[in-house]
Formats: structure tokens, sequence, C-alpha cells
């Protein structure tokens, strides 16, 4: 049987697996069980078809890609936040609370299930601020400061952006910019544990791409690493985008009456656009790099630049956390009708099952 394209995204103690026509989240809560959250997922490249030309694709992807985790995470946070919650109300009854005051106490301490449009909206919107700010006007500024003083310039004086030399030092910077962001959150105890449950997840997606059982023994012994993951994702990105600025910014004809900052701002604001094709074609080097044989020499060289970044973003899990991940791509095979797995020790949400009802019919 052919293997489904099963992708995925570590959560608050869990793991979200998407497969063509389901999202499932599993998450492991205080109290030790596996919560599992499943709904039906119509990718938007099946109601527009036209978005499913390449170049196109990628960028897409990726902004779907977002708007599912930040569900994702939501959930998971909903779920672990249950034990505060129930904290809370045990103390407002001690308290002598009234039973409205309890509950009231109980829902204050525990964040919705699900994020708001308007919520979405706002989070992406933030995202996007930051990451233009950090990966472009960041790195732009920078580079032209270090140019400029190297050759004896006032830092003002607009970046030399028909240089190829001038976009490797800002894809550097890029690349430093992640790495030191990496390093800073990967020291944090909650972040190490999502790094865990992504290794997790990545080793489950192996041992499924094997054919084999998908059992704790089995996912265990395979990689953290996977060609096919949204750090591999970034770092095309930031490695194909040197090359893309050199050949396109000799081309485009900037304003003669600009200088200065005011045309390095031009400049780095012209970037903003051209990520989409940037983004599309570090999807297609994905796409193709996952399809290629684990053995193949172009696979080893596609893979590298992601797996020296995926150390960083990837810990070696626990038994328990390549549990949760494997119940997570169980119940997304199972919805797919690739699997008859069984469960223990797992709650099924009553909107999972309704769910689960919609895409059976």
């Amino acid at each position: 049987m052919k293997k489904l394209d099963v992708g995925g995204q570590a959560v608050i103690e869990g793991v979200m697996m998407r497969g063509p026509d389901s999202m499932v989240i599993a998450v492991r809560s205080p109290d030790g069980s596996i919560v599992v959250k499943d709904d039906r997922w119509v990718p938007i490249v099946k109601r527009f078809p036209i978005l499913k030309l390449p170049l196109i694709r990628g960028a897409v992807v990726l902004l779907e890609s977002m708007i599912n985790g930040m569900q994702a995470l939501s959930f998971s946070a909903s779920i672990a936040m249950d034990e505060e919650a129930e904290e809370a109300a045990r103390e407002a009854k001690a308290a002598g609370k009234s039973d409205e005051e309890v509950e009231k106490a109980r829902s204050d301490a525990k964040p919705s299930e699900t994020l708001t449009a308007g919520a979405i909206a706002v989070s992406l919107m933030s995202a996007f601020a930051l990451g233009i700010g950090l990966f472009i006007y960041l790195p732009h500024a920078a580079a032209a400061a270090i140019v400029n003083l190297a050759n004896g310039l006032p830092l003002t004086t607009e970046a030399p952006v028909e240089s190829a030399a001038f976009h490797g030092i800002v894809g550097v910077i890029k690349m430093m910019v992640f790495v030191t962001y990496i390093l800073l959150i990967r020291r944090m105890p909650d972040i190490k544990r999502v790094f865990q449950y992504h290794g997790a997840e990545h080793k489950s997606i192996h041992a499924y791409e094997a054919g084999e059982e998908l059992t704790v023994e089995n996912a265990r012994r395979w990689p953290t690493f996977h060609p096919r993951c949204g750090t591999s994702f970034l770092v095309f990105v930031i490695i194909i985008s040197i090359g893309f600025f050199a050949g396109v910014f000799p081309l485009i004809p900037f304003p003669p009456e600009l200088a200065g900052w005011k045309l390095n701002v031009l400049q780095a604001s012209i970037k903003i656009p051209l990520m989409i094709p940037i983004a599309g074609i570090s999807y297609e080097v994905i796409k193709y790099a996952g399809k290629l044989p684990k053995a193949s020499s172009a696979m080893r060289w596609l893979s590298w630049p992601g797996a020296l970044m995926q150390k960083l973003t990837t810990i070696e899990p626990d038994d328990d956390q390549l549990e949760v991940a494997l119940v997570s791509l169980k119940r997304a095979l199972e919805h797919e009708g690739a699997l008859e797995p069984t469960y223990e020790n797992v709650r099924f949400l009553e909107a999972a099952a309704a769910a689960r009802v919609a895409l059976e019919t």
C-alpha cells in the first residue's frame, strides 16, 4: 500500500498529526492519560486547485500550517492547564465560595480550547511582523552597516544590493539570528519538552514510512531527523534567498531620487513579497528531498543543512512522549482508512467523536 503523506508538529505535551483529510492532536494530560481531539481537515489547495501550482503552494502550505499549529497549541495549552484549573477550583471551594464562584475560578484558570478567528489573525500578523523585523529588516540593515564600515562609508549609505557578497552577508546574519533564537528558547524547560515531542513526531513518522508496526519499541530506534521537517524548510528559505536576491536585485530599477537610508528601507521592503517565490522553491526542494532514497548521495547533500539545525530543534524523547506521538499518528491513519488501531489510556473528546462521524460519512 502506498504510504500517505503525513506531517506533524510538536505542541505542549503532545503532537499534532495531519493526514490528507484529517488533523489529530494528542496531548498527555496532567493525570497521565492521553487526550485526543481530531477534526476533518480539507487543505485549501483541495478547495482551490490553482493554489497547487509549483512556487505558489509552498507559501500557501506555510500559512495553513501556521494556522493549524496555532489551533493545536491552543488546544494543548488548554489540556495542560487542567490541573491548574482544578487547583483553582479547590482553593475557591475551600475558601467557602459559592458554586458559581468556584466554576468561575475554574474557567478563569483555564484558557479556551480553541482560538477565535480574530485571535488567530492577530497572532499571525504579530508573528509575521516579528519575522519580517528579525529576518528581513534587521539582517539587511546590519549587512549594510558592515559593508559601509568596511569601506569607510557613512552607516546610512545605501546597501550594495547588486553585490552577491552583500546578500551572502545577509544570509549569514539571518542564520545567526535563527540559531541564536533557537539556542535561547531551548534553555527553557517547557520548550525543551516541546523539542522532545518534535523528536517523537519524527521517529513515529519514520517507523510508519518504513512499514513497521507502530509501537514504541520500533519508533525508538529511528533518528529524530526528518527531511520534510519545517526546520529544514526554514533553513532552505535562508539559503535559497541568498542566490535569489543576488540574481533579482541587480535587475530592479530603483528610483534615482532615493538614496541613503530611504533606499535601504525600500530595498528591504521589496524582499517581503519576494519571499513568496522563495518559500515556493524551498517547499519544492523539501518535497523532492522527502521522496529520495534515504541512502542516496542527493539525499545526503540536500539534508545536511536541515539535519544540522534539527540537532537543535529536536531532542531524544522518552517512551511516554513516543506513545503520545504514535497515538496521534495512528488516529490520523485511522481516519484515512489506512489503519485500525487499538488504544489504551486514551480519552477521546466528544467533539472528536463528532468529527469522526463526519469523516466516515
